[in-house]
């Protein structure tokens, strides 16, 4: 038996109830003697208990089998490409640039097909974040994963993903993200056939929305925009597998039903969507191209204030209408490392070489910015009028850290080993 439930919560980090079956859920309590249709109460709790109230997440869920019920954990083989080692050897300092990940030959689910690029930090360390591209051709049938050491940043890039978790379906198409919430079960679907895209891991605080600061109320990223799964629930017993990552190893473990067998819950801690294509863009309308932050989406703060441990930034359509500016962005240098990707269309900074499903990396201190051609054209444009960008949709996941590349990363044959030749065109004009 499986629902069909659909639909969607509106608002971030919302107080939601839900129920796929009525009066599954108790009034006036969270755990009655005995629950209606003979279901488990299970809290799932998100952050500490006596974290305080406006930051503390929690669910309770009613389920027709609690979560402790499955088969002992052993080693799971199954998806090499992704792990969570990011100390193997100094890092280059140079400006790292890439293809989009090959499709597989042979069948690859979304967990099989999942390909580490680089990280840092860890679950021990509650802080940093790992990158993961994916590319998969068959559903996750029969397997169910979920991720103990963080949450996770969906990106879709081409295909769309149904994402079946414990609390719900997440429907994701590229131009929408999704966040599954760590220790949240889940299996991913593929109604195209195929699909490839990006993976933020997220190690440290809970994802979150930017406070606007002089910006006002309202601006960016809204939150009545996010949406959230109601309940649904399948009601399947047979052979099925478990995989947990756990430590930054993956694990496995037999287990006789669906995990996805949440009648009802009741909380604020659950996966959410977001359409980027509602993104409140704010930019400059008299000089100078303003800073990366004014795209922030989501960002999950570090203990430093001012100081992310990862900021999710987009760049999507908008008009450019600075005056006596260089309109694209300048070149720099910066503590954050810039991991980032395209999902459709082209970037305003690069005129060939960066394409959808494509990624680069730019870690601290490196120097990167528009390619030759890009800074030619940009220097003798008419600022009489306007740039409209349009179809494209860029975005970074940045971070205090060093993103450390891992080895199967660098060695990658799909690596653009001359990425740098895009500015060996940039001419002297001194003294000008």
């Amino acid at each position: 038996m499986t629902t069909q439930s659909k639909g969607y919560q509106t608002g971030f980090g919302n107080e939601f109830a839900s129920e796929a079956l009525p009066g599954a859920l108790p009034v006036g309590q969270n755990s009655p003697q005995r629950c209606a249709y003979g279901l488990y109460n299970e809290q799932l709790s998100g952050t500490a208990f006596t974290a305080p109230r406006h930051a503390n997440r929690r669910s309770w869920l009613y389920r027709i089998r609690p979560a402790a019920m499955h088969g002992p954990f052993s080693a799971f083989a199954g998806a090499p490409q992704l792990h969570g080692r990011f100390d193997g050897g100094p890092v280059p300092p140079d400006q790292l640039r890439w293809d989009p990940l090959p499709w597989p030959e042979a069948p690859r689910d979304f967990l099989e097909g999942l390909f580490t690029m680089a990280g840092c930090g860890g679950p021990e360390a509650g802080s940093g974040i790992a990158v993961h591209l994916y590319a998969a051709t068959r559903d996750m049938d029969g397997r169910y994963f979920y991720d103990a050491d963080a949450e996770l940043l969906l990106v879709p890039q081409e295909g769309r993903l149904v994402v079946a978790t414990e609390l719900g379906v997440l429907e994701l198409a590229p131009g929408q993200i999704g966040v599954v919430p760590r220790g949240v079960r889940f299996a991913v679907r593929l109604p195209d056939g195929r699909a490839r895209g990006y993976v933020c891991e997220n190690f440290g605080a809970l994802l979150k929305l930017p406070d606007l600061g002089p910006i006002g109320s309202n601006g960016l990223a809204n939150p009545r925009d996010f949406e959230t799964p109601v309940a649904a629930f399948e009601d399947r017993e047979g052979a099925f597998e478990l995989v947990a990552k756990f430590q930054g190893a993956l694990w496995r473990a037999d287990i006789g039903h669906s995990p996805l067998d949440v009648v009802a819950w009741h909380g604020n801690y659950a996966p959410y969507r977001y359409d980027l294509a509602r993104f409140n863009t704010i930019g400059s309308i008299s000089f100078d191209h303003p800073d990366p932050s004014i795209f922030l989406v989501l960002h999950s703060p570090s203990d430093t204030p001012g100081t992310s441990n990862m900021d999710f930034v987009i760049f999507p359509p908008r008009w450019l209408v600075a005056q006596h500016t260089f309109r694209p962005p300048w070149f720099h240098r910066n503590v954050a490392s810039e991991f980032m990707g395209l999902v459709h269309g082209a970037y305003d900074a690069k005129a060939e070489g960066f394409v959808p499903g494509g990624s680069s990396l730019h870690n601290g201190m490196i120097g990167h910015g528009p390619d030759a051609e890009t800074f030619e054209r940009a220097s003798r444009a008419d600022l009489s009028q306007p740039d409209v960008i349009r179809d494209t949709m860029a975005f970074m996941f940045e971070s205090r850290h060093v993103l450390r590349p891992t080895a199967q990363a660098l060695q990658a044959p799909w690596r653009q080993r001359g990425y740098q030749a895009c500015w060996a065109g940039l001419r002297k004009h001194f003294p000008g």
